[in-house]
Parts: structure tokens; C-alpha cells; sequence
């Protein structure tokens, strides 16, 4: 499978790391759910290249994870904001960082809280089953086929 084929691939993860897949894009998208909307803003926090963030902004408006918004008329200024879709992102972007602070973090402990507005307190992200609200882990799924899956591939066996 070649990096540049993966939107092409019929599994959903594939199709999505072609388009947030990147060290760079998620730390876009991390900076986004903190509140950063503007070019220079990123440029700054980021430290990196102006043409390797133009790229990435680029490509999560192409794919409708942001949005471009006037702040400005003249001269034309724009912020990047993120949309429903990119919304949509932020149980997975949640979960890494829940990972983070497991099993990356140092002897301080989290370097952010993620304190949820309607109690107070601070929460970390659980997954439920949709359907009977139990909380699933790895063993407590089984995967199968689904209509978007391509007959010629094979699933995985799963442990």
C-alpha cells in the first residue's frame, strides 16, 4: 500500500490518515481545538515552514475539515475554522491525548486538563456502545464486513 494510495483503500482509518495522517496535521488540528484560527498564529506556535503549513491548511479545507473565514476586508485576511466535519474530530483527537497522558507523560503528570463545562470536573474520554451505553475496549469488538468493504479484500483475522 503506498502513502499516496491510501484514500483509495476500502477501510475508513486508511481514507482518513490520507487526510489527517500526518505529525504536522494533527498538531493543526490540536492548535484548532485550542482556539488558534489565524495563519501566523500557527506559523508561530508551530515552528515550522509557512509553505508546509500552507499545505496542511490547504488540504483540511480541500477535504472540509476547515473553513476559510474573512476577519478582514482590505487588505483580505482570513481565518481558518474548523467546520462540523472538523468537529467531528475532536472524540479521536480526545483519545490520543487521553493516551498521551497515560503513557507519555512525565513524573508532573497531564499537561492539560480537559474539564467538562456542564460539571466542572475533569473527565476523560470513554467509549460507549451506541446502542446499550455499555463501555467497550478492544476486546469487546468484533469487526465484519461492511457494505463499503471490497469483496476482493480479506479482513484481518482478529485476536
Amino acid at each position: 500500500m503506498r502513502w499516496e494510495e491510501l484514500d483509495q483503500q476500502p477501510c475508513s482509518l486508511a481514507r482518513t490518515l490520507a487526510v489527517i495522517g500526518d505529525k504536522w496535521t494533527l498538531l493543526v488540528l490540536r492548535d484548532c481545538f485550542l482556539g488558534v484560527r489565524r495563519f501566523d498564529e500557527f506559523e508561530q506556535r508551530l515552528g515550522i515552514t509557512r509553505h508546509l503549513l500552507a499545505g496542511r491548511l490547504k488540504k483540511l479545507v480541500e477535504h472540509g475539515v476547515l473553513t476559510k473565514v474573512a476577519y478582514q476586508q482590505r487588505p483580505l485576511r482570513e481565518e481558518y475554522r474548523l467546520t462540523e466535519k472538523g468537529l467531528d474530530l475532536h472524540p479521536a483527537m480526545l483519545a490520543l491525548v487521553s493516551w498521551g497522558d497515560r503513557h507519555m507523560a512525565d513524573e508532573r503528570g497531564a499537561p492539560v486538563l480537559h474539564v467538562h463545562k456542564g460539571c466542572g470536573k475533569v473527565m476523560h474520554p470513554v467509549i460507549v456502545c451506541s446502542e446499550c451505553g455499555e463501555t467497550v475496549g478492544a476486546r469487546d469488538v468484533r469487526v465484519e464486513a461492511g457494505a463499503g468493504w471490497a469483496e476482493e479484500a480479506q479482513l484481518p483475522r482478529q485476536a
